[in-house]
């Protein structure tokens, strides 16, 4: 941990105290000296940030590899410089990426804008599943935070960023007709799942969720589950309890494959979820969308998609 406050301390320092903000704009034309930075911690808020600002920003991630646990992140100084010589950053929250807290705290900046999802929806730290994203409502909400932040820094595009959040809204209406269409039809649907990654849509498309929490919310902090939840949720395979079982992509230990294992050799089709967003090939509307076609077709025909970049 010395090596590593030791490294930030330098990346902040080589990026600069003058880096954060790129040159304010002109009345209406474009912004001087290239467009504003911004950093959405998680990809699929880079993602977002993206479309709202368009061409007068330049969006990255930091977290964005689909094979590795977002949990298990470590900071590099590279990352630290990234955040430090950002004029936007987007976290989510809930603990989720406090890590980006203290680089923040590090690198002080007045006029660096910082939106945090969690306090943005007005969720306690006590929330049990942070993974915020999934849910239908908060990507909206964030995009509209977006937009009114990059207006203040280039006031003379403000409309320019209104437009892309309407945009942004109505591409967002294929996957809350897919969620209203699965409710109708297939609503109380038994699922397992791992981890509560997509927890928040499953509940939108009227899933019902079999595991148990605190089997999920062991997985997903890395402790040991206790042996009456791993029964519980054997069970559900074994005695075809559910119709679809919900994968987490991005973390695999011996105990979630042994659930994999169950659920293939129980026939139960298998729908893989991710923490970050898969790329190339998504945006993250149509990763959204993605999500729920790959539940309908598991219930539907019995298809696994356990990944959305090919292969099942």
């Amino acid at each position: 941990m010395a090596d590593f406050r030791a490294a930030l301390v330098l990346a902040v320092l080589v990026a600069g105290t003058g880096c954060a903000l790129a040159a304010g704009p002109t009345k209406d034309g474009p912004i001087k000296d290239g467009p504003i930075r911004a950093v959405g911690i998680e990809n699929e808020y880079a993602n977002v940030i993206q479309q709202i600002g368009g061409r007068y920003i330049a969006a990255s991630a930091i977290e964005s590899n689909p094979n590795t646990d977002p949990h298990s992140f470590e900071a590099s100084p590279r990352v630290a410089q990234q955040i430090s010589g950002a004029a936007l950053v987007v976290e989510n929250g809930v603990g989720y990426d406090s890590w980006a807290d203290k680089i923040i705290a590090a690198a002080p900046d007045p006029h660096r804008v910082v939106i945090n999802v969690q306090h943005l929806l007005g969720l306690p730290n006590a929330t049990p599943n942070p993974h915020l994203w999934y849910a239908p409502t908060t990507m909206p909400v964030v995009a509209k935070a977006v937009a009114a932040a990059l207006g203040r820094m280039a006031p003379g595009h403000a409309a320019y960023f209104e437009a892309n959040v309407a945009r942004f809204d109505a591409s967002l209406k294929p996957w809350y007709a897919a969620i209203a269409a699965f409710k109708a039809r297939y609503g109380g649907t038994p699922v397992a799942v791992t981890e509560p990654v997509g927890d928040y849509m499953l509940e939108a498309a009227g899933a019902d969720i079999e595991t148990p929490f605190s089997l999920q919310a062991a997985i997903m902090n890395g402790t040991d589950p206790s042996p009456q939840d791993v029964a519980t949720q054997n069970a559900l395979f074994n005695a075809h309890k559910v119709k679809v079982f919900v994968y987490n992509q991005q973390v695999t230990d011996p105990l979630t494959a042994s659930f994999l294992d169950l659920a293939r050799k129980d026939h139960i089709p298998v729908v893989g979820v991710y923490e970050t967003m898969p790329t190339p090939g998504y945006d993250y509307q149509s990763w959204m969308l993605a999500e729920v076609q790959a539940l309908q077709r598991a219930v539907t025909a019995g298809i696994s998609t356990q990944s959305l970049l090919g292969g099942k």
